[in-house]
C-alpha cells in the first residue's frame, strides 16, 4: 500500500515538472526529466529532474523509491535515496544546454530497511556517499541520454550485499572495502 502511494506521488511528480512552464534558450532546452535505465532491474524506481545553470553548469536532484522493481537480492528492501548532483560541462565539445562531456560531484544518501539473509530480520542500511563523476550527456529533438561513471568516498551503516540503490560498495576480486563508493549509470530523459 505504501508503495502504491509513493509511486502515484513520484508520477504526479514528474506530471508536474512535465506541465511546468520553462522559457528555452538559444543553445536548447533548460530542463529535463530523466529516468535511470535499468533501474527497476536493480530494484528500484529512480526519477531525476536537471536545469540549466549559467556558465556551462546544470544541478540535478534525484529521488528513488527502493522496493519499486525487481528484487534482485530477494530481501524485499522498502526505502530511498535522495541525491544531489552539479555538472560542470567542459571543453569544446559542449553544445549549449543539456548537451556535452561533464564532470560532476555528487552527494548521494540510501536509507532502506532489508532482510537479512542468515536472520531474516529487518535490517537497517543507513549510507551516503560523496563521488566524483564523468559522463557524456546528449539530446536529440526533446530526448536526452546520459551517461555516466565516478567513484569516491561512502560512509555509515552498509547493506550486506553492498549495494545501496544509487552506488555500490567496493567488491573486487575478492576484496571488500565498505568506504569505497562506485556509481555507473544511464539515465533517459524528456527536454522541455
Amino acid at each position: 500500500m505504501i508503495k502504491n502511494r509513493v509511486l502515484r506521488g513520484l508520477c504526479l511528480l514528474v506530471v508536474a515538472l512535465c506541465s511546468v512552464t520553462s522559457s528555452v534558450a538559444s543553445e536548447g532546452y533548460n530542463n529535463a526529466v530523466k529516468v535511470t535505465f535499468l533501474s527497476w532491474v536493480t530494484g528500484s524506481t529512480k526519477i531525476s529532474y536537471e536545469r540549466v545553470l549559467p556558465n556551462r553548469q546544470s544541478a540535478e536532484i534525484c529521488t528513488s523509491m527502493i522496493g519499486a522493481g525487481y528484487d534482485k537480492f530477494q530481501n524485499k528492501p522498502l526505502g530511498f535515496t535522495m541525491r544531489y548532483s552539479h555538472k560542470f560541462f567542459l571543453g569544446d565539445n559542449y553544445q549549449g544546454g543539456l548537451t556535452g562531456f561533464y564532470v560532476r560531484p555528487e552527494a548521494i544518501y540510501s536509507h532502506y530497511n532489508y532482510n537479512a539473509q542468515e536472520t531474516m530480520l529487518r535490517t537497517p542500511a543507513r549510507m551516503g556517499a560523496l563521488l566524483a563523476t564523468t559522463g557524456y550527456q546528449m539530446t536529440y529533438k526533446r530526448l536526452v541520454v546520459d551517461g555516466w561513471v565516478g567513484g569516491g568516498y561512502a560512509f555509515g551503516t552498509p547493506a550486506e550485499t553492498g549495494y545501496h540503490h544509487g552506488f555500490a560498495l567496493w567488491n573486487v576480486l575478492g576484496t571488500k572495502n565498505e568506504n569505497i563508493a562506485l556509481s555507473f549509470s544511464i539515465r533517459l530523459g524528456y527536454c522541455f
